[in-house]
């Protein structure tokens, strides 16, 4: 696939061992109806964790704490406002923001000056707080995976959708938000999201899919979405689900024992941000998190 870099650019990528290396390395085996059931809704999970934490921890990886979280957040930042100035927002544009979590991204897209920005959540205690932090913009709360709540078809010019992807567990629910996502855009529209593109086969745990670059390129087009160009979001400040499983298991330790507490936490994080914004620049290709950007046919 074509990258929209530099030609200097470096591509991240591991050569994958030919060994099976865990039992969620390998496609998924049927599961009984229940239990597919009881995965797919995650509505009192979210529900119940952004009503404990509304920070950059709750939204973002708990296990390593607000004060990594912080910095991992300002790494994001500087890469989001980088790319999604790329998409042509203009004063006239319309933004539509799916999972808007803490509302982190409609500050940053407010930043763009276009000339309105929506957020919406699954969550009716996002909803609550966002419409607390953010009185002047219309917030929605929207399930993306069943409809398009109170929004006209065609009435925005971008849609975003950060960090919430992976998190639909069920492909079908995962194919109708895109197919959502798309009836949203206008026509030449732009679509800005994260996904972790594996270059190995899918992993599934409770709350997270882990899906290949093929088959999300795939679900895309049939929801007549096409990427025009994907760069890291992330390097090494987050899990490593692109990696082999050697160094998942071992960046994962040293990251949940160097933030142990908030103190070394926030060492920690000081220290690999300008090594992440160095790599997050310099890279074609992440172990972990991409920003992708779409434009609807």
């Amino acid at each position: 696939m074509k990258r929209d870099r530099a030609p200097t650019s470096t591509t991240w990528r591991w050569a994958q061992p030919n060994v099976r290396t865990s039992v969620t390395d390998q496609h998924e085996t049927a599961k009984p109806a229940a239990e597919e059931r009881a995965l797919d809704d995650h509505s009192e999970f979210w529900e119940n964790r952004l009503d404990e934490d509304w920070t950059e921890s709750g939204v973002g990886y708990k296990a390593l704490g607000l004060s990594f979280n912080s910095w991992m957040y300002k790494a994001r930042e500087e890469v989001f406002l980088r790319e999604a100035g790329r998409t042509g927002v203009r004063r006239s544009s319309r933004i539509l923001d799916v999972g808007s979590g803490t509302g982190l991204y409609l500050r940053w897209w407010d930043r763009l000056r276009p000339a309105e920005v929506v957020g919406s959540d699954l969550t009716a205690s996002a909803v609550r707080n966002l419409r607390g932090h953010f009185p002047d913009s219309r917030i929605e709360q929207l399930d993306i995976t069943s409809g398009t709540g109170p929004f006209e078809p065609g009435s925005f010019d971008v849609v975003s959708c950060m960090d919430v992807l992976f998190h639909i567990t069920d492909d079908d629910k995962y194919r109708a938000a895109l197919q959502n996502i798309s009836r949203l855009l206008r026509p030449g529209g732009r679509f800005v999201f994260t996904e972790n593109f594996l270059h190995r086969a899918q992993d599934r745990t409770a709350h997270q899919t882990n899906r290949s670059l093929e088959w999300i390129s795939e679900a895309l087009g049939d929801a007549e979405l096409s990427i025009e160009h994907r760069i890291p979001h992330l390097v090494l400040m987050n899990a490593q689900v692109d990696a082999p499983w050697l160094w998942r298991k071992l960046w994962g330790g040293i990251l949940r024992a160097a933030t142990l507490t908030e103190v070394t936490g926030n060492v920690t994080g000081a220290a690999l941000y300008p090594v992440e914004r160095a790599l997050a620049r310099r890279l074609r290709e992440s172990p972990t998190t991409e920003m992708a950007v779409a434009v609807r046919n």
